[in-house]
């Protein structure tokens, strides 16, 4: 028997790079020989330009096998200490109950969908956002809610925006904040006004009437857990023109007044408690609810209710939809994702426990938190605050106590207090929190020997009842009222729930979404384990550093890596979407202008094919954006450059650019771009949106960018939840590393103490930086570039066969295409009258999700396919473009009417072939068009939806039941 392999071979074999590149060496082989090139380096050396190509492979690791990363990163997550946490401040432990945490967190089902755009195939988790909106608009109080922000720290900047637009006091340029807010929630809006132009005052809530505000954020409960009454503050502002935000705690919601009773405008928060573990910081879905006549100005995105073709109810993204690109430096907000999966996880905790089981989990937090307080008023140690729901401060400086003593009591019983107020301590009960757990406070606070009994102390409250909520804030009105939050609370009904609208939804479980600009490769399942893990999961962003030693082993590491694979000095993580890596990149190069005297430098110029996001951050940063033109092959306009550049170089700020560009092409003149910027005084920000066709080949560094947003959640396989989370964390070169984001409460760099945060952790969403930790340790330097090379390889593969019968608006140099490709399709539309909607809502038919539309050109396609789909798929994709193509020219002929062909009806439910069929073509040719269809059927529930009468009649709250059709 021959034994030729050697056992250093045999192990290469079993690596993670074969897992993870979708073709093996014969597909490769078979697409090389179609493309016309020897093999996979030959096509990358006709596409690539040789001035900005690596010499070496990346100074990084090489790849491991699952068991030994996971492995490997279950040491590191062990040198975490998670103790029991009662820092509060907007992070509080929570149960997450199993059904949803198998079901929905761990459930590909639910991870690897993408944003909502095609709603027909997404009417279950659009299903579960109204539901998400409909919570919030009952506990809030309000008219209309969006589908969650980032955190509540940004919701809270964003309020304060929306209280600028919309306020009548025009002439104010003042924006007040009482001084109980949350301190990470008050440094986000301080860096967010100061970038805005804004003034700021920070005092206490009932000095807010003293000033002439534009508006106002208050807190409820505030910080130190106390209640007040803000109804009288908040009218006597409204009287002056002010708009008011309230940032609220959403259970103590459950069982005090909503502030929209209160009079609130606006209503922002975090639903993290409803069943999201802390995750280190995030991710987290931030609530923001306002009244409908602020509707126009709420940022982020909306879910609303429609109707399809047939008249049935169907959901859809409303109005604020995709905003950025086309307002773009106009836009509310340059937010464009939101916090999906953590939305959902939020929404279904609320449906499974329902308004009864809300109230009980609620008023047994409060319970506990009445006996800690009526304990230690027992034994001489009095709250600061007297009212309260689930958050005690103690003074112990003033009431002849040792905070060190007590910290030390604290640390030895395994538990953290926040402790960042000089002489104080307090105490933020949550559901975790047991009878065991009070004892052990009492032991902390009061030392041992203090002879209290909770259960004595209950009965004594039972007697004497509680005061600690003001009678006239204690909530009476109704909320959680629609049958969907009142028929799921057993298990096996809310499986079947859970089931019910994950069949709705098309995922990368299901087949490729190849949309152009987004990345929807492989989210492997052993990169996605350790978030669930209790040492990630469960730890407290301002939990002491010394207990997160492996979070920072790992962030750092992670770290290390992404400089190796940017060509950068150093990086952030905090961004929490590469919207705000945008706007923190921005941030760092207006504070670098400003610190060599040259704060006048205010110019951003855009190259016209650019995403939406960058003229919006470019605004949120005080800039004037300038575009620049492109020319007819899609590259930058290099005269219309220097012309600018060189007219407007006494106040260049930056130039925003994508690479390879937007069009999926390798610019060639990429380095002199850089030049021109430099030399007249700008810097310049490469966005990282196309960075699954840089690493390992080239990096921004090397080409002379100085910073870069890097989207985890696209080129480092962290899954696109439906529409969030998302990472943004940014790289610059070392001239720019002064000025990026800290926190107030953890310094994350010594170097930049002080600094402003963008997120309202330190680490932004940390809980799922294991993901691309875990990517990169896999795949390893060689495999991180053979990503590279196969994504631009399978674009390459789609572009020539597709390009056989539909023209590829853009390529390169070779006629090549980057990793990504646009076909035209306004030649079709001209000639037969069948759009680019007709064709995205006919490859539901196929079973497939239509790739990027419309962008970045209109009446296009942007295919991008990843490197990890095979050949099988690829063709199977292309078997259904072909197919319509076929179909097109049926209905260009005349064979089919205009009107009624398998293309304008699309997509086709159960419905319709149920129905009586009177149509000109048959059913097996509208469900069934090719064979790989009927093998693996995707059924879309609902027929196209109108998005003209969803915008004309917003509806944005959970409809009645009898609307609902399966």
């Amino acid at each position: 028997m021959s034994n030729a392999n050697s056992l250093e071979q045999l192990e290469q074999k079993q690596d993670f790079i074969r897992r993870h590149i979708g073709p093996d060496a014969a597909q490769t082989q078979e697409m090389l020989n179609d493309i016309g090139v020897e093999s996979v380096d030959a096509l990358i050396n006709e596409i690539v330009p040789a001035d900005i190509r690596l010499a070496d492979l990346p100074a990084i690791e090489e790849s491991k096998t699952e068991v030994q990363a996971l492995a490997d990163l279950k040491a590191v997550a062990n040198l975490n200490k998670v103790n029991d946490t009662y820092i509060g401040l907007g992070y509080f432990g929570t149960l997450t109950p199993n059904v949803i945490l198998r079901n929905v967190l761990e459930n590909p089902g639910w991870y690897t969908a993408y944003t909502p755009y095609q709603p027909e195939i997404a009417q279950g988790r659009l299903e579960s956002l109204l539901n998400y909106q409909q919570m919030c608009i009952d506990l809030t109080g309000l008219d209309l809610a969006s589908a969650s922000l980032l955190d509540e720290g940004t919701a809270a900047a964003e309020a304060m925006a929306l209280a600028k637009r919309v306020s009548k006091n025009k002439k104010s340029n003042l924006f007040f904040v009482a001084d109980d807010v949350y301190p990470q929630t008050i440094d986000l809006v301080k860096q967010r006004a100061d970038m805005f132009g804004f003034d700021l005052v920070i005092a206490p809530a009932a000095d807010a009437v003293n000033h002439d505000v534009f508006g106002a954020l208050l807190q409820y409960p505030g910080a130190t857990g106390e209640i007040t009454d803000i109804k009288g503050l908040i009218k006597d502002l409204q009287a002056k023109k002010g708009v008011v935000a309230v940032a609220a705690d959403i259970m103590s919601l459950v069982m005090l007044k909503s502030p929209g009773e209160l009079g609130a405008d606006a209503v922002i928060g975090s639903t993290q408690r409803f069943g999201v573990p802390m995750g280190y910081g995030g991710p987290h879905a931030a609530f923001f609810t306002t009244s409908d006549k602020h509707k126009r100005s709420l940022p982020g995105r909306i879910i609303g209710v429609s109707k399809d073709t047939r008249g049935n109810a169907a959901l859809r993204m409303a109005m604020q939809t995709r905003e950025q690109h086309i307002r773009r430096e106009k836009a509310n907000s340059n937010i464009c994702t939101a916090q999906v999966l953590l939305a959902n996880m939020a929404a279904f905790y609320a449906v499974y426990h329902g308004p009864e089981g809300l109230k009980v989990i609620a008023n047994r937090i409060h319970r506990l938190a009445d006996i800690l307080a009526a304990g230690t008023t027992a034994k001489g140690l009095t709250p600061v605050n007297s009212t309260f729901f689930d958050t005690l401060t103690f003074d112990l400086s003033s009431q002849g106590k040792n905070k060190d003593e007590v910290v030390a009591r604290a640390l030895a019983n395994n538990a953290n207090l926040r402790t960042d107020v000089d002489g104080q301590v307090a105490i933020s009960l949550d559901e975790t929190t047991t009878r065991d757990d009070i004892n052990t406070l009492f032991n902390i606070l009061l030392g041992e020997g203090h002879g209290l009994d909770v259960d004595e102390l209950d009965a004594q409250i039972v007697a004497n009842g509680s005061t600690s909520i003001p009678a006239e804030l204690v909530r009476e009105s109704e909320f959680l009222t629609h049958p969907v939050f009142n028929s799921y609370h057993s298990e096996t009904e809310m499986l079947r729930y859970i089931k019910k609208l994950e069949n709705k939804d098309l995922a990368l479980n299901h087949s490729m979404i190849s949309l152009g600009s987004c990345t929807m490769k492989l989210n492997a399942t052993a990169q996605m384990i350790p978030v669930s893990w209790p040492e990630f999961a469960n730890m407290h962003p301002f939990a002491p550093v010394d207990q997160a030693v492996g979070y920072k082993k790992m962030i750092d590491e992670l770290g290390d890596w992404l400089v190796e694979l940017t060509g950068y000095d150093n990086i952030s993580m905090q961004p929490n979407s590469g919207a705000q890596g945008e706007y923190a990149g921005l941030i760092a190069i207006h504070k670098y202008h400003e610190s060599r005297g040259d704060s006048h430098r205010n110019i951003c110029l855009i190259p016209s094919s650019a995403h939406g996001t960058n003229p919006a951050s470019a605004q949120m940063v005080g800039m004037k954006v300038v575009v620049v033109d492109c020319d007819k092959q899609g590259n930058v306009d290099m005269d219309d450059l220097r012309a600018k550049a060189t007219e407007m170089a006494d106040n260049l700020s930056c130039i925003m650019i994508t690479y390879p560009s937007t069009h999926g092409v390798y610019e060639t003149t990429i380095a002199e771009i850089c030049n021109i910027v430099h030399d007249n005084g700008g810097q310049v920000y490469l966005d990282g949106a196309n960075m699954n066709a840089q690493v390992g080949l080239t990096s921004p560094g090397h080409i002379g960018a100085d910073v870069s947003h890097l989207n985890l959640h696209k080129t480092f396989a962290i899954p696109h939840g439906g529409g969030g989370p998302g990472m943004g964390p940014i790289g610059v070169k070392a001239h720019l590393a002064p000025f990026l984001p800290d926190h107030a409460l953890i310094n994350v760099n010594e170097e930049t103490a002080g600094n402003g945060a963008v997120s309202a952790a330190p680490y932004g969403s940390a809980g799922i930086l294991c993901i691309s930790y875990l990517y990169v340790a896999l795949l390893g330097k060689k495999g991180v570039t053979d990503a590279t090379k196969y994504a631009i390889t399978n674009a390459n593969y789609l572009a020539h066969k597709l390009g056989q019968h539909y023209p590829i608006l853009y390529s390169g140099a070779n006629g090549r295409v980057a990793h990504e490709c646009i076909i035209d399709l306004r030649p079709i539309k001209a000639e037969t009258g069948v759009t680019e909607v007709d064709m995205a809502k006919r490859l539901m038919d196929y079973g497939f999700h239509a790739p990027t539309m419309s962008f970045p050109v209109a009446g296009t396609f942007m295919i991008e396919p990843t490197e990890s789909e095979s050949k099988v798929e690829l063709d199977r994709f292309i078997e259904a473009m072909v197919s319509i193509r076929n179909e097109v020219t049926k209905v260009g002929s005349g064979e089919w009417a205009a009107d009624n062909n398998p293309l304008h009806n699309a997509p086709h439910t159960l419905a319709d072939i149920t129905d009586t069929w009177d149509r000109p073509y048959s059913i097996a040719q509208a469900v069934f068009p090719v064979p790989a269809a009927a093998a693996n059927k995707f059924w879309p529930t609902v027929n196209r939806i109108d998005d003209v009468y969803g915008d004309r009649n917003l509806i944005c709250s959970c409809p009645a039941v009898d609307t609902y059709k399966d």
